[in-house]
Formats: structure tokens, sequence, C-alpha cells
């Protein structure tokens, strides 16, 4: 297996290994589990993609979540980010699908309003926009270490509130539904997360994060907002264009994400599945009052 760097400092391309190896071969899932962790975002190519193997390969790594309430997939492992309806028609511009697709090109990290949070997310191109649509990452291990001392000192035992409606609401007011709003209420988490394998600490925020116990609600946004801009400055981005076949693989622990957009009479059609974080993966850390998912 070959380990091919492509990112500022993190992110690479897997070659010699792919997903039916992974899901099948405890050699070839040791190596690319170990890549995981260096590398935080994995990239590969060609694969031959299929629902069954995309579960197959994800549940390697541990458990899987059940995609949320009132989303395309609700009760399955996947989460369905398309544009497409089920006729072959596209989506308009105001539909609720395009709303979330915006949505996703706010920088986050997955399912930090979940309980448990996300290790990872496996990303599949099923159908992909001819321009744009790209997917663009930052490392939050890079994040964390470039807050001065004293700031980091601060941080090291603070907890952030994470809401899916907070985010949702930068879009459009009515874009996160009741029924969302009732099945994900806010939790918290620490704002340091401690990778238990190779000790790196990395900065845990999203677009969902809302507020940090203990700071005034202004205060706390401010905060927030600077800190994600010091993450994403340009130079530290890594992009991945997409192409069919291509399967992405990221860890939610050490990294943000966002969408990027693409014309709207272009179809896209992306299949996510999300795999939970356990205490091995330093969930316990991340808040020692609350009972281990």
């Amino acid at each position: 297996m070959d380990v091919i760097p492509l990112g500022p400092g993190f992110a690479a391309e897997i070659r010699g290994a792919g997903m039916a190896e992974v899901a099948t071969d405890d050699a070839a899932y040791a190596a690319v589990r170990a890549a995981f962790e260096e590398h935080s975002v994995l990239v590969f190519r060609n694969q031959p993609i299929t629902d069954e193997l995309q579960v197959a390969f994800s549940r390697r790594f541990g458990p899987l979540e059940t995609a949320k309430a009132a989303s395309r997939g609700e009760g399955t492992p996947f989460s369905v980010l398309t544009n497409i309806e089920p006729d072959g028609t596209l989506v308009p511009p105001d539909h609720k699908e395009a709303l979330r697709a915006r949505a996703n090109q706010l920088w986050h990290t997955d399912s930090c309003f979940k309980i448990p949070p996300a290790l990872a997310s496996v990303l599949s191109a099923r159908v992909v926009a001819a321009t744009g649509g790209e997917t663009e990452f930052v490392s939050m291990r890079q994040a964390w270490n470039s807050l001065d001392d004293s700031l980091r000192a601060r941080l090291d035992n603070a907890f952030a509130w994470h809401d899916y409606a907070h985010s949702r609401g930068k879009i459009a007011s009515h874009l996160a539904s009741e029924r969302e709003r009732s099945t994900m209420p806010p939790v918290s988490w620490r704002l340091r997360w401690r990778n238990p394998v190779n000790g790196r600490d990395a900065l845990y925020i999203a677009s969902h994060t809302c507020g940090i116990e203990g700071m005034a609600a202004d205060d706390a946004l401010k905060l927030i907002d600077e800190l994600a801009a010091q993450a994403t400055r340009p130079e530290r981005i890594f992009q991945h264009r997409w192409r069919a076949g291509d399967v992405v693989m990221w860890d939610n622990r050490a990294t943000m994400h966002r969408g990027r957009p693409w014309p709207d009479d272009q179809p896209r059609n992306m299949m996510r599945t999300t795999i939970s974080a356990t205490d091995a993966d330093g969930l316990a850390a991340m808040w020692p009052q609350r009972t281990a998912a």
C-alpha cells in the first residue's frame, strides 16, 4: 500500500488498498487505520462503489450512525446528499435539499450535535457535477497548535455547545424543522479532542458551535468566529475535486470541511456513511461528567 501526501501537512491518497480490501482483510484495515490516524483525510480513487461495500468498509472502523430525522436516508446508514428528485428532475434553488447543500458549505465537522458524535465520515461520489461541488478540508490539529500558549491553556478544559438548528439558522430560519430541533437538542463537548493513538490534540468546533460554557453569548460567538477564521486560512485548505468512483474518508475529531457550490442545472449525488466515536476514540474525555455512550 502506498500513502501519497496531498494537502498542507495532512490528507493523503491511498493506493494499493481499496474499500474491498479493507472490508475483508485485517492487514489492509490495519494499514489504512494507521494512515487515517496520521493523515486525517484519506482519498480512494476508482472504487467499485456499492451500498453494501460502503457499509462493510465503514463498519470496520466502528459502529455506524443512523441518518437523522427528517433527512433523505432517515433510518438507514446513509445520509443522501443530492439535488436529484426520485423522478430524475433537479430540485429548484429554494428547495429544502438545495438549502441544506448551502448549509453544508459552512465549515463544519459532522455530528458534533449528536450523542455520540462522529469519529469519521465516508463519502462516495455516485453522480458528480461537471464543475464545482468540491469538498475542502482543514486540519484542526494545525488550528490547535497555532493558538498562542495562553489561549490554548484557556481552552484546554473548556466546553462548547453544539446545535444543529444554530448552523441551519444561518441559511434560513425554517431550515431546521421542529422534529429536527426536538430530536437533536444542543449538546456540550470539550473544545480539545485528544487522539488516544498518537496523543495529538485538535480544536473541536464547527458551524454548529453556538456557545462556550462560562462565557457571555456574544463573547463566545465572537471567539468561535475568530477560531474558525484562523483555522480556515487559505493556505491551510486542502481541496478535493471529485471524480465518479471517488471515496473520501475523514476524521471528524481532527478536521473541519465544507462543500463548494455547483451550478443548479447540474446533478450531483453523494452518499455518506458516518462512524460513531467510542471511548476507544477518545470520547470519554470529551465530557467526563457524561456516562460514556
